[in-house]
């Protein structure tokens, strides 16, 4: 059946996923790339009972809050949907979404949240990209409507939201400081002069599969070039090229990915050239980051966040302090030097080594970690072993922490934890779970990602008995 055109739709407010909203008919409507006060005519995608999504395809009235994207390729890469908005409103948004999740999910009665805390740098703020090569780059709408033939030439970029195979090639990105965009462009044009193959997709085929680039305040950087064919003489010829291009590389490596999926988890990372880490600095602490090791992407919004959860920790130097979720100990070493004792868990045993490297780079001596899957270190024997908490720190990932952990932390009973999340609805669940036990003393939320809808969010809870 076909969907209906619907013409003079005036979008009213900010929805959840970065997409924009207004009430036709008595549905919900969610069009990308609009703000509150456009104007536009929108070509319905989806129809349901409740709700309908759909597109722009004319705009009758520009909303006097918008401003012009810096990005030419707004609109079809996914990465940063909301450079149209102000930044103060983007900011207003987000701590919007926070309060509203909080009470709707948590059930939290809110005595006040903290204002915000905004990035200073809006671009160039990530400290890692990664980026997708594809033998046939996306087309526009605006191109495939022209009706002209266009040659289908091979992406390096972003794969289209929602499009698993559809990779936009990026002539600039502005989240990354350079040499990224000079590595990413050189890379492109020697594999299309040298008639190297783009990976296939969907065929899971070809010679370039992706190209992962970090960076640090320090002025390191770590190129990992993944190979989806093992061809020796092709892989050398191209990281050849690309370390004498760029010999101020710290870390050149590549990896051969030959399975179904990108991650590179499982896939051992051979060192090309350099050495096989970089580093990052906080604080005057120094963090050894490998190429498997998780980092928080925006350094500067992560010393902010750090120091936020550690004063809301309210340590004295004499708790012990279970980390969950640890990675790689940034947050255990961080708060280390107000502890008594820090106890990190962590599932990945290569973020392990790294947070026992991390310690010792910096002559951190009261720390200790363990890796394994948290509900199963987290027991009552581990505790009696390492000590009762007094304080719990847990970022756990996007899904949030497994109900055996939070039943966990309910009966280790610290006086507080001081809960950071990616993800304010997971993070409310949790919250909720943990309830009646404790109560919410604290939010803090934290701008990590400028000009995407993703909000960093601190809340400090509170043993109702202690």
């Amino acid at each position: 059946m076909k969907k209906p055109l619907l013409e003079n739709v005036e979008i009213q407010k900010v929805a959840a996923g970065g997409n924009s909203m207004a009430h036709v008919d008595g549905k919900v409507l969610f069009v990308p790339n609009t703000v509150p006060g456009d104007v536009v005519d929108v070509q319905v995608t989806r129809k349901r009972s409740s709700f309908m999504e759909g597109f722009v395809v004319r705009f009758r009235h520009f909303s006097p809050v918008r401003v012009a994207p810096f990005c030419a390729h707004f609109g079809a890469c996914g990465g940063c949907k909301w450079q149209h908005l102000p930044y103060d409103l983007q900011t207003r948004f987000k701590q919007e979404e926070v309060e509203e999740t909080l009470r709707r999910v948590g059930k939290v009665e809110l005595r006040g949240v903290a204002p915000i805390i905004g990035a200073g740098r809006t671009r160039e703020y990530r400290n890692k990209l990664e980026f997708t090569f594809s033998d046939r780059r996306f087309l526009t709408r605006e191109e495939i409507g022209a009706g002209v033939a266009i040659e289908r030439s091979p992406a390096l970029g972003f794969h289209v939201p929602g499009l698993f195979d559809k990779v936009v090639d990026i002539a600039a990105c502005h989240l990354q400081a350079e040499p990224s965009n000079a590595i990413r462009s050189f890379v492109r044009r020697f594999a299309v002069e040298r008639g190297f193959s783009f990976y296939s997709i969907r065929d899971k085929r070809g010679l370039l599969r992706t190209l992962i680039i970090r960076t640090s305040s320090t002025g390191e950087v770590m190129v990992i070039v993944v190979f989806g064919e093992d061809l020796r003489e092709r892989r050398e010829e191209l990281l050849a090229a690309v370390a004498a291009r760029f010999p101020g590389i710290t870390s050149l490596l590549y990896a051969i990915n030959e399975k179904g999926n990108d991650t590179i988890t499982d896939r051992e990372v051979i060192l090309y050239r350099g050495v096989d880490h970089i580093f990052e600095e906080m604080e005057g602490l120094r963090f050894k980051i490998g190429p498997k090791s998780f980092f928080q992407t925006n350094s500067e919004q992560a010393c902010r966040l750090y120091r936020e959860a550690r004063a809301l920790a309210g340590l004295t130097g004499n708790e012990v302090v279970y980390d969950l979720y640890t990675g790689t100990g940034t947050i255990a070493n961080f708060v280390a030097r107000d502890a008594r004792r820090v106890i990190g868990i962590e599932y990945v045993p290569e973020a392990i080594t790294d947070a026992r490297i991390n310690s010792a780079l910096n002559g951190i001596t009261n720390t200790r970690f363990f890796a394994g899957d948290m509900k199963d270190v987290l027991t009552e024997a581990f505790i009696a072993a390492h000590g009762r908490p007094d304080v719990i720190i847990t970022d756990p990932p996007r899904a949030g922490m497994h109900a055996s952990v939070v039943e966990a932390i309910a009966k280790a009973a610290p006086a507080h934890v001081v809960y950071v999340s990616c993800n304010p609805a997971t993070q409310a669940r949790d919250i909720l779970a943990l309830s009646p036990a404790y109560r919410v003393a604290a939010v803090q939320p934290v701008d990590m990602f400028p000009h995407t809808h993703h909000v960093e969010n601190i809340v400090l809870l509170h043993r109702v008995d202690a």
